[in-house]
């Protein structure tokens, strides 16, 4: 279950990973000092059976549901956990079959191809791992920190994104 979390109890790094409005992958990247590969754990492209208010789509539309790891080319660490739903029609054509085809993350795909976005930001969270843990190699119980936003282009919603990570990660001294 998501509750708020207080941003004031959380290291100076990890308030910023939370609130951030541009690319995490290249800032967890120059952070980490190594590359992140997309590793996908889900990804249909599906009909939602209700209406999406977030994202202004009604119901029985195609979206594509994408549950995936960024993790470290060198460390073989999931640095972070993110699913997200997407408009493929509100995509650009070349973008929308590389992040089907692709292991490059969506926001060096945005880069890529030039979408300019804009983000709005949900409160940031916290959770228990539960089933998440695996992908951690942590126990149920540990708690995630995590954040919500809405990805717009052409002031339209095209996408939603729900990123979490270990709360041990990220600390002062990583």
């Amino acid at each position: 279950m998501q509750r708020p979390t207080d941003l004031l109890k959380l290291s100076p790094l990890q308030r910023i990973i939370l609130i951030y409005n541009g690319t995490l992958t290249k800032l967890l990247e120059n952070l980490l000092s190594e590359q992140l590969t997309v590793i996908k754990l889900y990804e249909s492209i599906e009909t939602n059976e209700r209406e999406i208010p977030y994202l202004e789509l009604p119901a029985k539309q195609s979206v594509i549901s994408r549950k995936i790891c960024l993790q470290g080319q060198n460390s073989g660490i999931n640095w972070l956990y993110a699913e997200s739903i997407i408009v493929p029609e509100r995509l650009p054509p070349l973008f929308r079959q590389e992040l089907l085809e692709s292991q490059i993350p969506i926001g060096k795909l945005w880069s890529k191809h030039r979408v300019e976005t804009f983000k709005e930001l949900l409160p940031p969270f916290e959770e228990s791992a539960e089933q998440l843990a695996v992908h951690f190699k942590v126990a149920p119980e540990h708690r995630l920190l995590g954040r919500t936003y809405r990805v717009f282009s052409c002031q339209q919603p095209i996408m939603m994104l729900t990123e979490k990570f270990p709360a041990h990660y990220f600390t002062d001294a990583v």
